[in-house]
């Protein structure tokens, strides 16, 4: 009998995640019986690390079909092309991208920080009308596959990628006079906030998307965050929405907070 916990589809590949006592020989008929019932999987890999760094890179072991870590996936009327091992993509945010697109004006500016491969601003650019969109990203593999995405989804020429430190990033946009009607900050699991550069880009009525990690019921405990980050930023903020964005792990989440700049 094959013990595994779940798997993730992206596009022609199954990611699985198998519990630490599973067979070698379990495994791979498992794989099997994921190819035979989706004739779309061509390839089924394990998960054998978590997400890690500020890269968010991921380590996958091959089990089955064809050797191929890159993914052809689609969603929200978008393709996207990546690394799996190299680059991250959450097919989970998928509704993110969609609800935040939605929330974009016409002719508004727009920062996406912790681009990735660029599903936010691909799907911003797609699906929206926004003036101009900024799309930043420290993983170099992961920038070239975000300009080979805006190429493969028609809007190369509505993005502008600057790559690099987001930190050093903000500065350097700051002195080219640069402000952001929305910034969307699907940022990685770590301690750090990166909400300094964000408040540094902002100005009065700027909407902020942030993305944070906390236990089901400490959801109050990252609001207080962002308040007292906005305090030390001397920003007034207003809190518009709290939600939960998927669940990470038991009673763990990633939730999403959006906040308004007053001044």
């Amino acid at each position: 009998m094959v013990i595994h916990r779940s798997f993730n589809i992206l596009g022609n590949v199954a990611i699985v995640n198998f519990s630490d006592n599973t067979k070698l020989l379990d495994k791979k008929k498992f794989a099997k019986e994921i190819m035979s019932n989706n004739k779309m999987i061509k390839t089924v890999l394990e998960k054998s690390g978590r997400f890690s760094g500020r890269l968010r890179k991921m380590e996958t072991k091959y089990i089955a079909g064809d050797k191929n870590k890159e993914v052809l996936y689609k969603e929200n009327n978008c393709s996207f092309r990546f690394n799996v091992d190299t680059t991250y993509f959450s097919p989970r945010l998928s509704n993110e991208r969609k609800e935040i697109a939605l929330e974009i004006k016409e002719n508004s500016t727009v920062l996406v920080m912790f681009a990735g491969v660029a599903p936010f601003s691909i799907v911003i650019a797609k699906n929206s009308k926004p003036k101009e969109i900024y799309s930043n990203e420290l993983n170099r593999e992961a920038n070239e596959y975000a300009l080979l995405n805006a190429e493969l989804n028609g809007v190369r020429n509505k993005i502008n990628f600057v790559n690099g430190d987001i930190k050093k990033v903000a500065v350097k946009l700051k002195e080219q006079g640069k402000k952001f009607d929305f910034i969307v900050m699907p940022r990685p699991n770590l301690k750090e906030s990166f909400l300094e550069p964000a408040f540094i880009l902002s100005k009065k009525g700027t909407k902020v998307f942030y993305y944070d990690f906390c236990k089901v019921d400490e959801t109050e405990n990252i609001v207080e965050k962002i308040k007292k980050e906005a305090l030390s930023a001397k920003k007034k903020i207003k809190i518009l929405n709290v939600k939960a964005a998927g669940e990470t792990a038991p009673y763990k989440i990633r939730v999403r907070v959006d906040f308004e700049i007053l001044n």
